[in-house]
């Protein structure tokens, strides 16, 4: 395979800055697995690895493949193993495949085979009665089907994706609380495992937000992921190096934020906290830590504030049937009361935090919807 000279093979062997190893999301396996049955079903080719493009367009994934076969349904199946690097990921060592088949409908469709979930709820990323294969393993995937036929017509492809013992591996996420039935999900933002949910990622914010206080700025700003980075950069105007990406470490943190300052005697304007309801409203309920193993979904917190604040009881039934917090916000997305509702809760997430930071003038939360729209104050 010839790679495009003005990308870069993204390398897995080269540690994150925590010192651990990094891995392969299951939409790139999957993404591996279409195109390694691809180039079998139109070229010919039985391939031991396949390049996979990454969302960013400067870096490529070198993925191996572990076997590519034609099936007596005239289908071309391919298996990829994941490996989830020093992350604990309940889908680590699994055998992710695509059974690629011919539809003649000109488009490419997504279906769920073996060991990947239907999605049965509204409230996710995929519409239900889809496959729980998400927007960017979608659009990944629709990528290499391009470059494997190279310009050539498309006759259109069915891409059923599935996961050997995927059912059974689902059981331990929440996937069976989220109506994703019948397997995993194969997910991915970037195409690559970051290991952020262990000890040792702990220490590494310490660092980071250490780094961020060195020069007494005004402000920094954490966000759990990657949602609110958007408005690190360009409503506030941070610096990378003053955007903490914080992973569940919530409460940490905080304490990280209050050491530092301490041994400075020094003091910060304004500390910004930036992401998704669903992770951060889980301090309503006590909650600092985050992570899926150790905390309950948020809905029954935010519901509660809904009750709270005297809504409709038709609307208060409708949030606590939400089987997402994604599902809340999109319940409440064309409500009159919606922003004010969101406020109402930044400003309750804001002073649950402040008295963990007194060295901090300031604590203001904003939540954004997954697509990265402000849900309550917009500045």
């Amino acid at each position: 395979m010839t790679s495009d000279p003005l990308r870069r093979p993204f390398d897995l062997a080269s540690l994150a800055p925590n010192g651990l190893r990094r891995g392969r999301t299951t939409g790139s396996c999957a993404t591996a697995a279409v195109k390694a049955a691809l180039m079998l079903m139109l070229r010919g080719e039985v391939v031991s690895e396949v390049e996979v493009s990454l969302p960013d367009p400067d870096y490529y994934l070198v993925v191996p493949v572990m076997n590519v076969e034609r099936l007596a349904s005239g289908a071309v199946r391919a298996e990829v193993k994941k490996d989830g690097g020093d992350d604990p990921d309940n889908t680590d060592g699994a055998t992710i495949f695509a059974e690629v088949t011919v539809n003649h409908c000109g488009e490419i469709r997504f279906l769920a085979a073996e060991g990947v979930g239907t999605v049965t709820q509204p409230g996710l990323r995929v519409p239900p009665g889809e496959a729980a294969i998400n927007p960017v393993p979608r659009q990944m995937m629709r990528m290499a089907v391009s470059e494997v036929l190279n310009g050539a017509a498309n006759p259109g492809f069915d891409l059923a994706i599935g996961c050997v013992n995927g059912e059974k591996i689902a059981k331990r996420t929440f996937n069976p609380v989220l109506g994703i039935i019948g397997g995993i999900s194969i997910l991915g933002t970037s195409g690559i495992v970051e290991p952020m949910s262990l000890a040792a990622w702990m220490a590494s914010i310490e660092v980071y937000i250490r780094v961020a206080l060195g020069e007494q700025p005004e402000a920094i700003a954490f966000t759990p992921g990657k949602i609110g980075r958007k408005f690190a950069t360009d409503t506030l105007a941070l610096p990378k190096k003053q955007v903490v990406q914080i992973a569940n470490f919530i409460g940490a943190s905080l304490d990280y934020t209050q050491a530092a300052l301490d041994e400075t005697q020094a003091r910060l304007g304004t500390l910004w906290v930036l992401g998704h309801p669903g992770k951060l409203a889980k301090l309503l309920a006590g909650v600092w830590d985050t992570h899926s193993s150790k905390s309950g979904m948020a809905m029954h917190a935010v519901a509660a504030v809904a009750v709270e604040l005297g809504f409709a009881s038709e609307l208060v039934e409708l949030i606590k049937k939400a089987n997402t917090v994604e599902n809340i916000v999109e319940i409440l997305r064309d409500k009159p009361g919606a922003q004010a509702f969101w406020t109402d809760i930044e400003r309750r997430l804001a002073a649950l935090m402040q008295p963990k930071v007194p060295r901090v003038d300031r604590v203001a939360v904003r939540l954004f919807a997954m697509d990265g729209t402000p849900l309550g104050e917009v500045a």
